[in-house]
């Protein structure tokens, strides 16, 4: 049973940092393109999504890492149980509409160099 019990809070805790990873990841794109590309796109504008993101880091943030204490405390012991809570939830959310929606929507207006070269894309 205990092998059982710490396959579940690895997972659990895998999880956690995924949602994490996602948050910081849409984070960072978000801050990286230019305020007018929201707006030109139809989104909601930059300072809104910097708002929601932020949070849904902080709170993907605080759920990975009371997941990882308590699996360092309990390890295989017993089931921690689902850790992740509705603002995590509420996090993963939000990470995935920026990222299956607005990120390629406000593509290629800004943000880096994006893979193109001086005569065109790579």
């Amino acid at each position: 049973m205990n092998l059982i019990n710490g396959v579940f809070n690895l997972l659990f805790l895998v999880l956690a940092a995924v949602i994490f990873g996602m948050s910081v990841y849409a984070l960072v794109h978000a801050l990286r393109v230019p305020t007018n590309a929201f707006v030109s796109a139809g989104k909601l504008k930059k300072n809104l999504w910097l708002l929601i993101l932020v949070l849904a880091t902080l709170f993907s943030a605080g759920g990975a890492w009371s997941y990882f204490n308590a699996f360092l405390i309990v390890g295989d012991a017993q089931f921690i149980g689902i850790g992740i809570g509705i603002f995590s939830i509420a996090a993963v959310i939000a990470a995935t509409v920026y990222i299956v929606d607005v990120k390629p929507a406000v593509k290629g207006m800004g943000g880096g160099r994006g893979g193109n070269g001086p005569y065109g894309p790579w």
